[in-house]
């Protein structure tokens, strides 16, 4: 979709109604709760090599040079070396966040609508798609540390558009990463206060499986973005496209 037609689009979508969203995000949870799980779980072993990353150029340091680590007396090279390292983990665990989400959001296309096929949770780990996410999870950077210099403020405000870019990654594959940006912040200012309702009510109701001694929330933690594709859906429409 034209980014042009899909700002009419969003122009023109009724607001968004917390209470049917919320009902048709607990109907569909209950097709989805499984694959959810799996979602996290695939986000867990993704974002794993990240942290391997980060700890690699202290064990290294460890190893060649002990006395250092004991006295605090880090060389230059080492502190330059682990700030580049810090930035690609971040972006690195940010870009697999993104591109499992917006999986997860098209398998719930894919069982609200009935559709067939298998539940693929790699479809958006493919070039183009990739490089849109890490561009994407640079301009989330970007926002995050604008909102936390805002007194944190900021990032009240941010985490109702930044919620929305996973579901127009997913279904709008002609968007380019900024165009994705501008949608979010489109749809979310539009409802924003609804949109932080739900925001806050499913993220409660996400953590309730840690009342079955904590390890039902891997079970219950990703309702939370299904509100997002019924936000979606019903602004916009669901592309078969993607």
């Amino acid at each position: 979709m034209m980014f042009t037609n899909l700002s009419e689009r969003i122009r023109q979508s009724a607001p968004v109604e917390f209470g049917t969203v919320f009902n048709n995000s607990v109907e569909l949870f209950k097709k989805v709760w499984i694959q959810g799980f799996l979602t996290l779980v695939l986000t867990f072993v993704g974002i794993l090599p990240f942290y391997i990353l980060v700890y690699l150029p202290m064990i290294v340091m460890g190893i060649s040079d002990p006395d250092s680590l004991e006295n605090n007396e880090l060389p230059p090279v080492f502190v330059g070396l682990m700030v580049l390292v810090m930035s690609m983990f971040i972006m690195g665990i940010m870009t697999v966040v993104i591109c499992l989400n917006a999986a997860f959001l098209r398998i719930c296309r894919k069982y609200d609508l009935n559709e067939s096929g298998k539940d693929d949770y790699f479809f958006y780990f493919k070039r183009a798609y990739i490089i849109k996410a890490l561009i994407l999870s640079l301009i989330i950077t970007g926002l995050s540390i604008l909102g936390f210099l805002a007194c944190g403020l900021g990032l009240i405000y941010l985490v109702v558009p930044m919620s929305l870019f996973p579901a127009f990654f997913a279904f709008e594959k002609e968007l380019s990463a900024m165009e994705i940006v501008k949608a979010g912040f489109a749809l979310g200012n539009k409802n924003w206060l609804m949109i932080f309702l739900l925001v806050i009510v499913a993220g409660l109701v996400s953590q309730l499986g840690a009342i079955l001694c904590l390890v039902g929330v891997l079970f219950t933690a990703m309702f939370s973005k299904i509100p997002f594709y019924y936000i979606y859906k019903d602004a916009i429409g669901i592309s078969m496209d993607v």
